[in-house]
């Protein structure tokens, strides 16, 4: 956006440790996604953040994935992330991994139970939660508060060895159970998995814990601004007990307001759910909130950086409305996108005066947004496909399309003049009968005629049959997270309609997955992946007008 800005409270900060030299004037930013999933448009917002602070700065980007829990993580999301953050036009200085650090985060549990600040733990995990207590009531020490240091290190290494089982131990840090904060209550350190990680194998069968390991591998990177989501500001206090006890580089955290979208859903829980249900046919089904579903949707970078500068970095969680992102699309394609004719319910239309067997190949404009676009030619004949509802036989007043004796201009070509209809046994119209007018040609009209309405067509002869995938909001409620009820109820059954046979333009054959065109009165689209040479497959995108809008007045 070209017009000036007032500065977020990050890059306030960031410009004050700047001026008073903290750092030596160095800013190192990272990017920390667990992959346990798939990247979804709140992670965008992140990942504008912190490299978009980094480039502002002459700063750099560490991409470190948070791999710490082999149960659910895969080198598959690993790919995934890697070619989401690229595709919004960003690439990282390190590529990291907290398993990198494994050894040396040992290293420093074992030094917090050489200080008296850590212990094994043999409770089970519900009796360490009872041993909590409540925000309003301190905890209660444990019994294993008070071993040796020498049997503290000893039982760590055991665990570390394998011993142990699942469950059987844990290790936690010695801070205060009757702190008010309660992630400061002797919180977890390390935890057994006898399970297989995707880079270090069985080597490890302990891991550490997110707040154990995130500030430490800051530490490790010498992260000037470790930024993360509001979520996060109660465990700000053990992130920075941690790095004060071991006396390491004092990387500090900034949270700032996660971007929270209306009709979606954004916990990795319930998109694993809504994927491993079936209920969408992918993480990047186009009615997904991830990057690889909103890509595509049609969706581009450009859109979804648009969209993360517009909401901007707040200190305060709010809503954003879905109409916003569509808003940001619409804008981009309306100045890029090819217009296109494509019918996707038709009718067809027999031109009764139109000389049998004559072909015209008229001119159409690319995009009069972009007179640089140019024109192509588009073969015009005696039988026409139209869209069903642009014809009614008893059309209401004010109906300024085609009816009997009603009069309407086909785009890029002539008037024409409805006459009559003829029907199947069940009473459906099954073609249409016009009249056309040859002194009204688009371009070099002399008819001087005054027509109100203007349909789009393409000739039957010539058109090329597509699948057209009509995708709308995936939830029909502005709140599926609603707590008292379960979110797949809120599932918009109208989500997706495959239209099997539509007719498009014939030059359309040529379009390649990721083509972006606006199909005339209908709304932008994009050529899907599933695509074959002798099948093209094109998604919606987005309406050309906010459809939802006319909904929510109702």
């Amino acid at each position: 956006m070209s017009e000036e800005r007032s500065l977020n409270f990050i890059e306030q900060i960031i410009e004050e440790d700047l001026a008073n030299g903290v750092n030596n004037g160095r800013v190192l930013t990272r990017f920390p996604p667990e992959p346990n999933g798939y990247l979804h448009i709140g992670h965008a917002k992140s990942i504008c953040l912190n490299f978009g602070l980094a480039q502002k700065y002459n700063g750099k980007t560490n991409l470190r994935f948070d791999d710490t829990n082999p149960v659910t993580e895969d080198t598959e999301y690993v790919e995934s992330i890697k070619a989401d953050i690229r595709w919004l036009g960003f690439e990282w200085e390190k590529e990291l991994y907290a398993s990198d650090y494994f050894e040396q985060l040992y290293q420093f549990a074992v030094q917090l139970i050489q200080q008296g600040l850590a212990y094994v733990e043999d409770a089970s995990a519900e009796e360490i939660a009872a041993m909590k207590g409540t925000p309003t009531t301190p905890g209660t020490n444990s019994p294993c508060r008070s071993r040796s240091v020498e049997e503290n290190l000893d039982l760590f290494e055991r665990m570390r060895k394998g011993e142990f089982k699942d469950g059987e131990k844990t290790l936690r840090a010695k801070i205060d159970m009757a702190a008010p904060n309660m992630h400061m209550r002797d919180p977890l350190m390390y935890r057994i998995k006898h399970a297989h990680h995707h880079r270090t194998g069985d080597k490890w069968c302990i891991y550490p814990m997110y707040d154990f390991a995130h500030g430490q591998s800051d530490s490790i990177e010498n992260i000037t601004h470790s930024i993360c989501t509001l979520e996060f500001i109660p465990h700000r206090p053990l992130y920075d007990w941690f790095i004060k006890e071991l006396n390491i580089f004092p990387s500090h955290q900034y949270e700032f307001a996660r971007l929270n979208l209306n009709y979606t859903v954004m916990s990795k829980r319930k998109l694993k759910q809504l994927v491993g249900e079936g209920h969408v046919r992918g993480w990047d089904d186009p009615r997904m909130p991830t990057i690889s579903g909103l890509r595509r949707r049609g969706y581009t970078a450009a859109s979804i950086r648009n969209l993360c500068d517009r909401v901007g970095v707040q200190k305060r969680d709010n809503m954003i409305e879905y109409s916003l992102l569509e808003f940001c699309i619409r804008e981009e394609l309306n100045k890029t996108a090819n217009r296109v004719m494509a019918v996707l319910d038709p009718v067809k239309l027999v031109l009764t005066n139109y000389p049998e067997g004559q072909v015209e190949q008229l001119t159409a404009e690319n995009n009069p947004e972009d007179p640089a676009s140019g024109t192509r030619t588009l073969p015009f004949s005696r039988t026409l496909y139209i869209e069903r509802e642009d014809f009614m036989e008893n059309p209401p007043k004010k109906f300024f399309r085609l009816g009997p004796g009603l009069v309407v201009r086909l785009k890029n070509a002539y008037i024409i003049k409805g006459e009559s209809v003829e029907k199947d046994a069940a009473g459906n119209i099954t073609t249409i009968y016009a009249s056309y007018l040859p002194e009204s040609k688009s371009g070099g009209d002399t008819s001087g005629l005054n027509v109100k309405g203007t349909i789009h067509w393409v000739s039957a002869e010539h058109a090329a049959t597509a699948e057209v995938r009509v995708y709308d909001r995936l939830f029909n409620v502005e709140n599926p997270n609603a707590e008292d009820a379960d979110f797949k109820t809120f599932i918009n059954p109208d989500s997706l309609q495959v239209i099997e046979k539509a007719y498009v333009e014939p030059g359309l054959l040529n379009a390649q997955p990721g083509d972006r065109f606006q199909f005339l009165r209908k709304g932008y689209f994009v050529v899907d992946q599933d695509s074959t040479p002798g099948k093209i497959v094109f998604n919606r995108t987005v309406t050309l007008k906010d459809a939802w809008a006319k909904e929510i007045k109702k």
